[in-house]
């Protein structure tokens, strides 16, 4: 470091090429990263991108899974707006059947019920899909009106 200071003193008496020599030889010293460095920069950076893969991958399932359960409660409320067009009043039981909505195909489970009032009928529309009967994406329930004639 003393070396440096002289150098900046003694200017005027040597030459300037001595001076970028001795300038860039001190700065040399302490370009660049080390090995260790590098690793610890590359370790974090596989992790923050491992990250951003499994939050991103998440979101792709949940899309997929919102796209199901939005295409089974357009089949649900079909179901019931087809039976309040067309007046029906069902009688008591299950009735099953499927229906293709947005290319996908979809099981639906009606069930009519009994009310109080014997011009009434309860129905609750099930949709599943194919690959899990067991488990209904949606449930939607209405009632049923016996039309005057």
């Amino acid at each position: 470091m003393w070396c440096l200071h002289w150098l900046i003193r003694q200017q005027s008496t040597m030459s300037n090429n001595l001076f970028i020599v001795k300038d860039r030889h001190l700065r040399s010293e302490h370009r660049g990263f080390t090995l260790l460095e590098t690793l610890v920069a590359l370790a974090i950076l596989a992790i923050s991108l491992a990250a951003v893969m499994r939050a991103s991958a998440a979101a792709t399932n949940h899309a997929e899974a919102m796209r199901l359960r939005i295409v089974a409660d357009w089949v649900a409320q079909n179901r019931l707006a087809q039976h309040a067009a067309r007046g029906d009043f069902l009688p008591v039981g299950i009735q099953t059947g499927e229906e293709t909505q947005a290319g996908m195909r979809m099981l639906w489970k009606e069930e009519i019920g009994v009310t109080p009032n014997p011009a009434f009928r309860r129905i609750e529309v099930s949709v599943y899909t194919p690959d899990a009967p067991e488990s209904a994406l949606r449930r939607i329930s209405s009632f049923l009106v016996q039309q005057r004639r």
